[in-house]
């Protein structure tokens, strides 16, 4: 059966392929042991049946690349993704959510996310020099949404033209990180650039905990212990202390 016939809208299937095709390139990839628990999960909401799909990997200078497909019923459907930089690497955060139901995308959002202030000087210039992407309705950011750059694109496809579009925008922002990930060279954990981008994440994953929304579907899907594992553990985990 079909990802259309399931009530799966293209752009998630398609953007999630797309996703694992780019993060492929990244140098030293491997897997990440996710918990069997969190890998595929499936609950109720309101009389419907969800379903939450985890991919873990790593790579080089990326502690974590995360990427969580939702679906509930034959409506709503959600692509979340986020890779985590090690603090010893001048990385950014990479996010790309996108949510959609009933055949329309209601919200598509990526970005490369500095971990402490600015972005790495060579990820800026890259992102400057990329082909411009233009949507006909772009959207304003959430009240917690400082963490993101001043590249950050939230907007809502019109049609499949601009669907294809934010694919294109998506693999462009993974295409510079992978450039900035092969060319960076780790600092020492105790350096004051690296305990920097430690507290830097740190930050990040708290203002994400800030989005109430995710928090309130999860715990009426399961229950409040669950939804604050699941945040904690899996989708905006900590970087481990440094030592």
């Amino acid at each position: 059966m079909t990802s259309s016939a399931l009530g799966i809208h293209p752009l998630v299937d398609a953007l999630a392929d797309r996703i694992r095709a780019c993060w492929a390139t990244l140098p030293e990839l491997e897997p990440l042991a996710v918990d069997p628990e969190l890998e595929a999960i499936s609950g109720s909401l309101d009389g419907e049946d969800l379903f939450i799909r985890n991919e873990l990997r790593r790579s080089r200078g990326l502690r974590k690349l995360h990427l969580e497909t939702a679906r509930l019923g034959a409506g709503l459907q959600i692509l979340h993704c986020v890779f985590f930089p090690d603090p010893r690497y001048d990385l950014p955060v990479f996010g790309a959510d996108i949510v959609a139901g009933r055949g329309v995308v209601s919200a598509a959002i990526v970005d490369l996310s500095p971990v402490n202030g600015q972005l790495p000087a060579a990820v800026s210039r890259a992102l400057e020099a990329l082909p411009p992407r233009r949507f006909s309705q772009e959207r304003d950011l959430p009240e917690w949404g400082t963490i993101f750059s001043p590249h950050v694109r939230f907007v809502r496809p019109a049609d499949a033209a601009e669907e294809q579009e934010f694919i294109a925008l998506v693999a462009d922002y993974l295409e510079v990180l992978a450039q900035a990930s092969r060319a960076v060279e780790p600092q020492p954990i105790e350096h004051p650039d690296t305990v920097d981008r430690y507290h830097g994440q740190l930050s990040y994953c708290q203002q994400q905990k800030r989005n109430d929304k995710t928090r309130r579907v999860l715990e009426k899907a399961f229950n409040p212990q669950w939804a604050d594992r699941y945040i904690e553990e899996l989708l905006f985990d900590d970087p481990r202390p440094l030592v």
